[in-house]
């Protein structure tokens, strides 16, 4: 059933729901357009509400092809909801899901049009702080790019720094998604620029290997490996990307490159790169903890692209198993010290013997994981909806779609 939001707009057809809200196909004075629905409980909350009208400005003034635009913000009443361009496509989360990694010169292009985006956003003092490909748009109905990648945009802009006000994330935890936390986050430091940069740079990884360089297991294990250890190589590609992807995962901000400086060096690349098959390598085994995690309600959580997870908002219901936000407390000192047992996952050459297997123990040594005493930790899930998207990230109804499929049209 249709329904106003604000004067100008009317909602028609729910698109997905997620921990933040509602997002609906709508209409307004300049045609079809996406409406993200806060959800009530958020809406009254006076503190959101004035972030939600400070944030206004530079929200709406952040235009940029590789950006999906934010056209209005609606305060009326009970209703708290940003309006949106709508994008005829699926997310890359779908297109992982479906191919698992990615052709080199589809990964290259389609983070380098990420970065153009992050560059415009930077520069308009806008900082994402969720970058994933759950929030990576592919708009299907753009020209093909090399690799066969279809226009990449960022969505979801604003929408982690309204959730992280201080009334309902203390001053000691963190919101984000664990595997694309930079590590100057999980050690409680304000998330600047370089964030960002880091967190694309882990989907750039993501989409060459089809995992990510510190993910699986506990999400406390996988905040203190962004902090304490070092991403291994990816056999077979060329030197100049990785040492590029190696410099944007630097552990310190200072050291990664701007948004602009690595989209510009990722076009460079890109002929290095054309004609190269997706990367053989197989995922890194799971490893067992070296020691149980004290007083853990929550069991640790197998690796793969899929985890269980539980809602970041209090009374909604987790649409999915796919992690979107964590709130946890952020690890003292004492728990981020490392220590010899240290190591990231180290991927293989595909067929290549799991290093400390019963089979190959003569030629190597288990490589055992440090363990992290952490409090209970709460996610949120996330599925995209193919066919129309808006936003990535939280929002979601409906398993993934083929991303040939087209949404119905809406009457003008």
């Amino acid at each position: 059933m249709a329904r106003k939001i604000g004067s100008r707009y009317t909602a028609h057809q729910i698109l997905g729901r997620g921990s933040a809200g509602t997002v609906w196909l709508g209409e307004g004075p300049e045609g079809p357009v996406a409406i993200k629905l806060l959800r009530e409980d958020l809406a009254s909350d006076q503190e959101l509400v004035g972030r939600f009208v400070q944030e206004r400005t530079a929200l709406l003034g952040l235009e940029h092809p590789r950006v999906v635009a934010v056209r209005d913000l609606v305060v009326d009443g009970n209703d708290l909801a940003l309006v949106m361009d709508l994008v005829r496509g699926t997310d890359l989360r779908s297109r992982l899901d479906r191919e698992r990694r990615l052709a080199p010169a589809a990964a290259v292009a389609i983070v380098a049009d990420v970065a153009e985006g992050l560059a415009a956003a930077h520069a308009a003092g806008v900082v994402h702080r969720d970058v994933k490909p759950e929030n990576i748009l592919l708009d299907m109905e753009g020209p093909l790019g090399p690799g066969g990648a279809h226009p990449a945009l960022l969505t979801d802009f604003g929408v982690a720094k309204l959730i992280d006000t201080p009334r309902r994330t203390r001053t000691n935890r963190i919101i984000g998604t664990p595997d694309y936390l930079a590590p100057e986050i999980v050690e409680g430091l304000p998330p600047r620029a370089a964030v960002d940069i880091y967190a694309l740079a882990t989907v750039l990884y993501e989409l060459l290997a089809g995992f990510t360089p510190f993910g699986g297991g506990h999400p406390g294990a996988v905040l203190r490996r962004h902090v304490t250890e070092t991403v291994v190589p990816l056999p077979g590609i060329p030197d100049e990307l990785w040492q590029l992807i190696v410099q944007c995962l630097a552990k310190a901000p200072a050291s990664r490159l701007r948004a602009s400086e690595l989209a510009a060096r990722l076009h460079e690349l890109a002929p290095l790169v054309a004609h190269m098959p997706p990367l053989e390598v197989d995922e890194p085994g799971a490893e067992p903890s070296s020691e149980p995690y004290e007083d853990d309600p929550y069991p640790t959580l197998p690796d793969g692209p899929r985890r269980a997870a539980v809602p970041l908002v209090p009374g909604s219901s987790a649409d999915s198993s796919r992690d979107t936000h964590t709130s946890m407390r952020v690890p003292g000192p004492d728990e981020l010290s490392g220590g010899p047992l240290g190591t990231a996952r180290a991927p293989r050459a595909a067929g290549q013997r799991r290093p400390g297997s019963a089979r190959n123990r003569s030629s190597a040594v288990r490589r055992r994981r440090l363990a992290l005493s952490v409090a209970g930790a709460a996610l949120v899930v996330a599925v995209g909806v193919g066919g129309w998207f808006a936003v990535g990230g939280d929002e979601a109804e409906a398993p993934p779609q083929d991303s040939r499929q087209s949404a119905p049209e809406t009457a003008p």
